[in-house]
């Protein structure tokens, strides 16, 4: 008989594999934080002896989902800036209000986004933010998986200083994650419109040079298309092109304003979009084309932005915005089914943090799992897991989240951070910003 650290068995077990398999009374094996044995309950029952039994019973197993889009430390800004468009929200209200963060403020608000996501089934994250050492130190204690990169303008930064030191900086942190088992580094241009075309060539190099992957805003407004025409007499997508930043290593965020030929070119090139439906929607940006992107074979991941403009981490509640708005806005329901919104936020999140073996649940791939909660009144009677996921789960049935076959969270039990501390820190840091307002 097989021998395994934990069997967990479950009603129900989503895949995402490459057939998309769904297992009716299922199980999954786990070793050393790896999926050695999944299939049906019987069998698995059978052949593997486990030091822990986990019978989950009423529950859907899954893959953890992936945020291919987030600013983490921004959950201490949770609704402190509502209802601006984009250049009003961060030039007067959201900058200001970043320069006054301490590295204890980046690190509460870190672990509060750590908290956020583990209790909704996120697994995994794709971080741009300032002075990102505490960011990706302090999600390395809570256990998560993620990309992690520092936001690059040409203005002065609390992470580099002068942006002559920029690339130096970027270097010393690559270096700190080089060989991390579940962080990994990457280049990050903030966008086209706080850069110059030479600092995003630079960067581009840098990335190459280093061989990491890229992020970077793009298309995100109508706003910045004009402010890029004006500066450069391209469209931002463009410009981008023009510098090296496009390819299969980097991950645009947003592309809400896209031409047909500027969709293609993302196609060709390679280039993952990440798809951010809540925030566009709150800051008035606009719906990204997602079904031409779809049509044309554009990579295309799931990400929520940071809590400032969403104003959560939850991918479940992306995933069903993500499903509805376009069938709404073209008046199609046909248009972005459950299965490829599922697919967005696991194994397109995989694609955007260029991680593969994320977002699926495989024979010698990662223990990264979540469970449902079956006996939610929203989730029953179960016909079809994958419309449930989308359609009725709002992230609060998730009852454990499993990274590297480690329980991180577990029916409203943290395992890696002390939650009551963090809430009444949180709570402190936000009357300080609201005595600043």
């Amino acid at each position: 008989m097989n021998k395994c650290a934990i069997l967990l068995t479950a009603d129900c077990v989503v895949t995402q594999n490459y057939k998309r398999e769904i297992i009716r009374d299922g199980a999954v094996a786990v070793n050393q934080g790896i999926i050695i044995g999944l299939g049906a309950r019987a069998d698995l029952e059978k052949n593997w002896q486990a030091e822990k039994t986990m019978n989950l019973g009423r529950a859907l197993i899954m893959p953890g989902l992936v945020n291919a889009h987030t600013h983490l430390p921004m959950t201490l800004l949770r609704g402190i800036a509502d209802d601006l468009p984009l250049m009003e929200w961060l030039t007067r209200h959201i900058f200001p209000l970043e320069a006054l963060l301490t590295p204890d403020m980046l690190r509460a608000g870190t672990a509060l986004a750590c908290a956020e996501m583990l209790r909704t089934g996120t697994i995994a994250f794709n971080d741009m933010y300032l002075n990102e050492p505490h960011v990706y130190r302090t999600a390395d204690a809570c256990g998560l998986k993620g990309l992690a990169s520092e936001s690059v303008t040409r203005y002065p930064s609390p992470g580099y200083g002068d942006p002559a030191n920029a690339l130096d900086t970027l270097r010393a942190q690559a270096a700190e994650l080089k060989g991390n088992p579940r962080l990994r580094y990457c280049i990050a241009p903030h966008a086209v419109y706080t850069t110059t075309p030479a600092l995003l060539e630079s960067l581009a190099g840098l990335a190459a040079e280093l061989d990491l992957p890229m992020d970077i805003h793009l298309a995100e407004t109508k706003t910045e298309t004009a402010t890029c025409l004006e500066q450069h007499g391209c469209r931002p997508v463009e410009l981008c092109r023009r510098v090296g930043i496009l390819g299969r290593n980097t991950t645009a965020a947003h592309c809400v304003d896209l031409t047909e030929a500027e969709i293609a070119l993302l196609a060709e090139t390679g280039t993952v979009a990440a798809h951010n439906p809540k925030s566009n929607l709150k800051l008035a940006s606009g719906v990204a084309p997602l079904s031409a992107m779809l049509k044309a074979g554009v990579r295309m991941s799931l990400g929520t932005d940071g809590a400032a403009s969403n104003n959560a981490l939850n991918m479940f509640s992306e995933m069903s915005f993500c499903a509805l708005i376009h069938k709404g806005v073209h008046q199609n329901p046909t248009l972005v089914p459950a299965q490829t919104v599922l697919d967005m936020a696991t194994l397109g999140g995989a694609e955007a943090l260029h991680w593969p073996g994320l977002g699926q649940l495989a024979p010698e791939g990662p223990a990264d799992l979540i469970a449902l909660d079956l006996d939610s009144p929203n989730l029953a009677p179960m016909h079809d897991p994958v419309s449930h996921i989308v359609y009725a789960a709002s992230g609060q049935e998730v009852r454990l989240t499993m990274i590297d076959g480690k329980i991180l969270y577990e029916n409203g039990k943290y395992h890696s951070l002390d939650y009551p501390a963090l809430v009444k820190e949180a709570g402190e840091i936000g009357a300080f910003f609201r005595s600043r307002k």
